[in-house]
Parts: C-alpha cells; sequence; structure tokens
C-alpha cells in the first residue's frame, strides 16, 4: 500500500474519489481552499467553483438527488450563505451520498468571526464528524459517505484551519466506483412543502434517534485507559495536542460528535471522578453532556476562543490539577507581529491612498480590499460580510441624512464578491437619491484565496473567453447610469474621478480596472530613487508598497527614500505622489490600460505573465 504526505485538504479530495465521489463544488474561502483546487486532479470528479456558497451547496444537492456521491466544501461562515437550501435539503431522504465539508478558524486567522460549524449538527439534525490527522480525514469522508447513505442523512465534516493545512503521513488506496442511478421522480422526497414536508419531519426526528443508537456502538469512538479516576473527553486536533503532552489520565476519543453517544458516556462516567470535556471554542460536548445530567467541566479551565495549542492545553490540565505545575515550561514566548500588507503592484494600493487623502466615509467589505482597515491607510471603518458594504452604506446614508448629515459616504467590493452577494445590493442602491459613491475594485480574481477566477477573468484566459460578464454593463442592465471606468495606476485622474463622484448627488459608481499583479505575474521596468532629489517628505511611504523604504545614502545626513528593483513591478504610484519628480523610470515601455478597460501590452515592455496564464 503506497504512502503519501498530504494537508488535511488534500485528504478530503482523495478519500472522495477513493469513495467514488462523483460531484464536489465550493466557493473558495480561507481555509479550506485547496480541497477543490486538489480535487481537480482527479478526471473523474465533476469540480467546479459555485458563484457563491449557496450555488455551490445546491450543485452538490442536485448531484445527490441523482444518485451522485457528493460533495460541498465552504469555511464555516459560508455555511451562513447556504443554509437557505441547507436547512431544508437536512430533511429530505439523501439519495447519493453528501457530504458538507467546513474548516472551522479558532483564532480567527484569516476570518472576521470564530463560528463554531459543530452546532449546524444539532440545529440541522445531522451527524458532524470532527476528524484529528489526515489520515482520519480521508478514511471520515469515506465512513461519512457510507453514513450518508445508509441513514439517508447529509454528513457535516468540521475541520479546522490547522488541520486543513497541515500535513500528515496517508495510505492510498483504489478508487472504488460508486454508480450512478440518475435522478427520479419523487415529489414526496424532494418537494418540501405541506403534506411533504410534515412527514419528512418525522423520517428526520426518527433518522436521529437511529444516529443516536448507531454513535453509541461506533468504532469512531476510542476508548484509551491508564488506569485513571480522570476521563478526558476530546476529538479533532485537541486530541493531538493533548497526545503530545501525554496526561495521566483516561481519553475518550469522539469521532462522531453529534449526535453524542450518550448512553455510553454515561456508562462510562460511573468510573470516574472527574470528567474533563476538551474542546476548541464554544463549550458543545460539554454542555450536551450537562444537559443530559452528565457531570463534566471544560470551559472553566479551558479558553473558549483561540487555538488549544500544546501550551494552552498544558495551562488548563494544570489548572483542573490533571498535571503538576512543574511540568509547566518556564520559558516566555515572544511573539513578533507582522502586520499584513498589499503585495507589491497591488491595484487597490493607489484607491486607498486617495480615499484617505480626500477623508472619505469608507464601508469596507471582504477581500484582499480588507487590508484598507490597516495602517498606514485606516480607510475602511467597517468589515463584517461579504456584500455587506452595499446595504450598510444605504443605511448609513440614510440614517446620516435624517440627521441631517449630508456627509458622502463611498463603498468598496471586489469583482469576486460583486458576482457572490453585491449584485442583489446594487439593485437595491439603483434607485437612491443618497449621495453614494461604490468603488468596484475589478482585479480580475478571487485574489485572497489564491487567484480563482471570476466572470471577469475572461479578459486572461483563452478557456474562458465566453465566459466574460461586464460589470459595467450589468450595473447598466439595473438602471444605474452614473458609471466611471477608470485606470487606477494612472494616480491623478482616478483621484478627480472619485473627488467628483463623491460631490454629485445620489448613487456613482467607479470601476477600477487594473489586475492582480500577483495572480498574472505583471511585471514592468522598476522605479529608482534619484537620492540627490529626493527631500525625504516619505509621500512614497505613505503607499505602504513593500518594495520601499529609507536608508541612509553614502554621503548624506539623512535617510531618503529607496526602491527594490527585485520588488518592484513599475505600478508607477509611487512616482506620481512624489511631490518632486524624485522617483524615476529605469527603462520606457510597458502596460497602460485601453479605452475599453482591457490590458494592452508592448511585447518589448518585459511584462511576464505565469506559465498557466495565455493571453
Amino acid at each position: 500500500m503506497n504512502r503519501i504526505v498530504i494537508t488535511g485538504n488534500e485528504a478530503v479530495s482523495r478519500g472522495f474519489w477513493e469513495a467514488g465521489g462523483a460531484i464536489a463544488s465550493s466557493y473558495p474561502g480561507s481555509p479550506t481552499v485547496s480541497i477543490l483546487d486538489s480535487m481537480k486532479s482527479y478526471p473523474e470528479i465533476f469540480a467546479q467553483w459555485g458563484s457563491n456558497e449557496k450555488v455551490a451547496m445546491e450543485i452538490a444537492i442536485g448531484g445527490s438527488m441523482a444518485g451522485a456521491r457528493s460533495l460541498v466544501s465552504m469555511k464555516h461562515v459560508g455555511i451562513n450563505i447556504a443554509s437557505d437550501p441547507f436547512m431544508t435539503f437536512t430533511q429530505t431522504k439523501t439519495k447519493g451520498g453528501f457530504l458538507l465539508v467546513v474548516g472551522d478558524d479558532p483564532g480567527l486567522s484569516s476570518s472576521q468571526n470564530e463560528q463554531d460549524s459543530r452546532f449546524w449538527g444539532k440545529y440541522a439534525n445531522i451527524p458532524v464528524l470532527d476528524p484529528s490527522t489526515p489520515q482520519e480525514v480521508k478514511d471520515f469522508v469515506k465512513v461519512g459517505l457510507k453514513i450518508s447513505e445508509d441513514f439517508n442523512t447529509p454528513v457535516l465534516i468540521r475541520l479546522t484551519s490547522r488541520l486543513c493545512h497541515s500535513r500528515g503521513i496517508v495510505e492510498q488506496e483504489d478508487r472504488i466506483p460508486a454508480p450512478i442511478s440518475g435522478f427520479q421522480e419523487e415529489q414526496g422526497r424532494y418537494s418540501m412543502l405541506p403534506p411533504y414536508a410534515v412527514a419528512a419531519q418525522e423520517f428526520m426526528y426518527n433518522r436521529m434517534i437511529k444516529l443516536r443508537e448507531y454513535n453509541n456502538e461506533s468504532s469512531l469512538n476510542r476508548l484509551e485507559k491508564v488506569g485513571s479516576d480522570v476521563l478526558i473527553i476530546t476529538s479533532s486536533l485537541c486530541y493531538e495536542n493533548l497526545k503530545e503532552i501525554n496526561p495521566r489520565a483516561d481519553i475518550l476519543k469522539l469521532g462522531m460528535i453529534w449526535p453524542m453517544p450518550l448512553e455510553y458516556i454515561r456508562s462510562l462516567s460511573e468510573n470516574y471522578s472527574k470528567i474533563i470535556v476538551l474542546e476548541e471554542t464554544l463549550g458543545f460536548m460539554e454542555e450536551e453532556l450537562k444537559i443530559k445530567g452528565i457531570p463534566a467541566e471544560g470551559k472553566k479551565y479551558f479558553s473558549y476562543t483561540g487555538e488549544l495549542t500544546i501550551e494552552e492545553v498544558k495551562k488548563g490540565l494544570a489548572k483542573a490539577g490533571i498535571i503538576d505545575n512543574s511540568d509547566m515550561p518556564n520559558e516566555e514566548y515572544t511573539k513578533v507581529p507582522r502586520t499584513p500588507m498589499l503585495c507589491t503592484g497591488c491595484p487597490h494600493r493607489p484607491v486607498f491612498d486617495i480615499l484617505k487623502k480626500l477623508k472619505a466615509t469608507v464601508i469596507g467589505d471582504i477581500g484582499c480590499y480588507s487590508l484598507g482597515i490597516l495602517e498606514p491607510f485606516e480607510v475602511h471603518k467597517t468589515n463584517i460580510s461579504m456584500g455587506a458594504s452595499l446595504g450598510m452604506a444605504l443605511g448609513v446614508a440614510k440614517a446620516q441624512s435624517l440627521s441631517g448629515n449630508k456627509k458622502p459616504v463611498v463603498a468598496t467590493i471586489g469583482d469576486g464578491t460583486f458576482f457572490h452577494s453585491g449584485m442583489t445590493g446594487f439593485m437595491q442602491l439603483a434607485d437612491c437619491d443618497e449621495n453614494i459613491t461604490v468603488i468596484v475594485m475589478d482585479n480580475r480574481t478571487t485574489a485572497m484565496t489564491g487567484g480563482q477566477i471570476t466572470p471577469t477573468t475572461s479578459k486572461y484566459f483563452k478557456e474562458y473567453e465566453n465566459h466574460g460578464v461586464n460589470i459595467s454593463d450589468v450595473l447598466s442592465s439595473f438602471g444605474i447610469e452614473d458609471i466611471t471606468i477608470v485606470d487606477q495606476f494612472k494616480y491623478k485622474e482616478t483621484k478627480t474621478a472619485i473627488d467628483a463622484a463623491m460631490k454629485r448627488d445620489g448613487l456613482s459608481v467607479i470601476i477600477t480596472t487594473q489586475p492582480c499583479a500577483l495572480n498574472f505575474k505583471i511585471k514592468k521596468p522598476h522605479y529608482y530613487v534619484d537620492e540627490n532629489t529626493c527631500i525625504g517628505c516619505r509621500s512614497c511611504i505613505k503607499t505602504n508598497c513593500p518594495a520601499i523604504s529609507m536608508k541612509f545614502y553614502p554621503g548624506k545626513t539623512k535617510k531618503n527614500s529607496y526602491i527594490d528593483p527585485d520588488m518592484c513591478v513599475g505600478c508607477s504610484v509611487c512616482a506620481q505622489v512624489c511631490p518632486v519628480g524624485a522617483i524615476k523610470l529605469s527603462s520606457t515601455g510597458g502596460l497602460e490600460l485601453n479605452p475599453s478597460g482591457g490590458i494592452q501590452i508592448n511585447p518589448s515592455s518585459g511584462i511576464q505573465f505565469g506559465p498557466s496564464k495565455e493571453v
């Protein structure tokens, strides 16, 4: 049997392929992005990005209804978008095996909240599997599909950021094809209207009773005894961290954490004087045990937020008296914070610099441009959810107007978010009479999660040239007339356009068109600083470009600006904001935006695209 070292995300794809999986869909969101990316390496699987999580969910639901083993993956907050179809689908009698794979984010490494997806299992009346290693991830995918078909239920597999991205040894097995029966018309099975939905509720209730009985005997749960009167109940990566400490306590490692094996745990509890529950974020298992009269403690020892690292678990166990304080390390760890910043040549940078200088009130959204919240720009004042900037801008503008405050409001949204959930917000704004300016930052990709395509990516990929969507045309079809298309690397023109839009009544839209410099590997002749002209005013530094710093030049007594030629991609923003013309181009040629918004390339310019980017 072959063994490979792969991530938890890749293990999902491997397990799905081995189990005869056929339909996979997703919307890109960290930490689960590479599940679908790696799924595409298996030709037997139809793997496609949805325009948002709801659409991705519906693709997988349709596949399951047609008898195909189907999977949808997303990050934890994505379930909020997909919950409308999901919460009704969960009461149907599932046909083809159906998995919802969710990536939770304890510690908020790439998210706006720590939403605990385990609660969806209880809310939606479906089982939840909670693996702890990439090998278990692969195994649980296969087990989950079998449970799904045996009990006619969707199954949720809950991962965390650490498990998604960590690597482990995984055994490879052959694919076992699963037959696809095809869609059969059964209105009573899939049409959730009265009276069918009433019967479906009864089926769902009885299904959970059977699943609870199953889990009381399931081999997914494992008791490890050392002869202690203390029992620690845990799951997921918490188990792996606990094993690193190897405390003198019996351990019940749960694989299916909902419905909990309560009768099994109740019978075990009689043998222990103390039961500790070790789980990340909220006290899901602890609360359930207490509700059922099983004495358990957990969150009094362990944090309700953040990752439970080995160090954090040690502290909690010491507090609970399970390990001795002398076992705790004395060394103190110093974490050096690194502020996230936009990439060199990022087309969002000049927009933020302009908005800061205009002192605009900016309602932000989700994407790379979320970094506009941080120093040195600090222009975005909100960050709630995808597409929220538009409706929130309307609410802010209306509230201010009612109070007599006519200050203009600016909202930002990217092309990925525009197609995800922004169009409905724009339809709401279409007949707005308040002073609202929306900047659509169309960089032709879902950049924050690794450069997945959007409907505007077609300008750069020939294979998608028949699926191009023009944002300006879409907005015009909504009846929006005040639309300005700008090349934000033409700094002064862009500033003039945004300033003018903010002064006009009603809704105005600015569409910026420069692409993601990282995803499209854009490289022009670099700029350099004439140290004899530079006055050290730091105007270029304030654009927050990683290529620009301050240094002492030979013979100088104070620092002047410096541009690293290896990092500079030649976007020219620094040269345009320099008040004395000290920043100069090393040679001529490069990238220009033509009037239609497409990229015009001079063959001698030195612009480079990645090998898979065919222009």
